[in-house]
């Protein structure tokens, strides 16, 4: 009978691992001795059912090495150890000097200064994790490379921003992370989960801090396409917002602007989600 209720118990406990059923068995029917002792051989023998954190491990490319680092130290993690290089021809090589078996990567990498030569990078980086058994990797990319290519705007111009999609997927990259889109569609371009996140809230807290005189400003949006991005800070500013419309002649040349809205005597907060050679801010900042 004792071995018959002991094999029982050991059934029991198999099938209700919780730790509050465990601790009523032990006062009821075992002596917390042998319940302990039992418990420990449960455990041994199956996986926890209570979920864990996983081990994390970031890395960061070439483009800003700072951006790594105070990521890291926020998250009170040392950078993984990385080593990015060139060769004669300008190839680039990576190696990644420590194990990533069954962790959970992040590769921190933006698509700005030389760009192509990043993006490579990023894909290497992506591709070295996983085929070395990353459980998972996550590319954070704040500023997305080819953004602005994102639909076909005449005959036979390339979608590179879904070009772009594809590679990091090909590459191995199960999520990606960026921030202020130039258009939201560029999620739609791919299979992975993609968080878009928003520098709204600390554009908002800047202005709050730094202009004494906030609540006199205007929002001012450098074309009519970020009319949507200027109107949500001037909503939660509670403050006018203004747009100029801007004609190009070609890529990085502007032939005209208009500005829409009265900045007399006030300042003029102007707010846009890409500047390549600032022009645009320069030409607006004239108006």
């Amino acid at each position: 009978m004792g071995d018959n209720h002991h094999q029982t118990t050991h059934d029991n406990a198999l099938l209700h691992p919780d730790e509050h059923y465990l601790k009523h068995r032990t006062d009821s029917n075992c002596s917390q001795g042998s319940y302990s002792n039992l418990s420990s051989t449960v455990l041994g023998h199956r996986p926890s059912l209570i979920s864990r954190m996983p081990n994390i491990k970031v890395f960061g490319g070439s483009s800003h090495p700072e951006l790594t680092q105070l990521i890291c130290t926020r998250l009170g993690l040392e950078p993984g150890r990385v080593i990015t290089k060139k060769f004669s021809n300008r190839e680039t090589s990576v190696e990644i000097n420590e194990s990533v078996r069954g962790e959970d990567v992040f590769i921190v990498q933006s698509g700005c200064g030389e760009i192509n030569d990043n993006l490579m990078e990023l894909l290497i980086m992506i591709n070295a994790c996983k085929i070395a058994s990353a459980s998972r990797v996550t590319a954070v990319i704040p500023c997305f490379p080819y953004a602005r290519q994102d639909r076909k705007d005449k005959s036979r111009a390339p979608i590179s921003a879904k070009l772009v999609a594809n590679m990091l997927s090909v590459a191995g990259a199960d999520h990606i992370i960026t921030m202020d889109l130039h258009a939201s569609q560029i999620q739609g371009f791919f299979d992975i989960p993609v968080d878009n996140l928003f520098a709204e809230p600390a554009v908002i807290r800047w202005i709050t801090l730094h202009i004494a005189d906030y609540k006199n400003a205007v929002i001012v949006s450098p074309d009519a396409g970020g009319a949507k991005r200027v109107t949500a800070i001037a909503d939660r500013l509670n403050i006018d917002f203004a747009l100029i419309h801007k004609e190009r002649k070609r890529a990085n040349e502007i032939d005209s602007m208009v500005l829409v809205g009265d900045v007399t005597n006030r300042v003029a907060i102007l707010v846009d989600d890409m500047a390549d050679t600032c022009g645009t801010f320069e030409c607006a900042s004239q108006k």
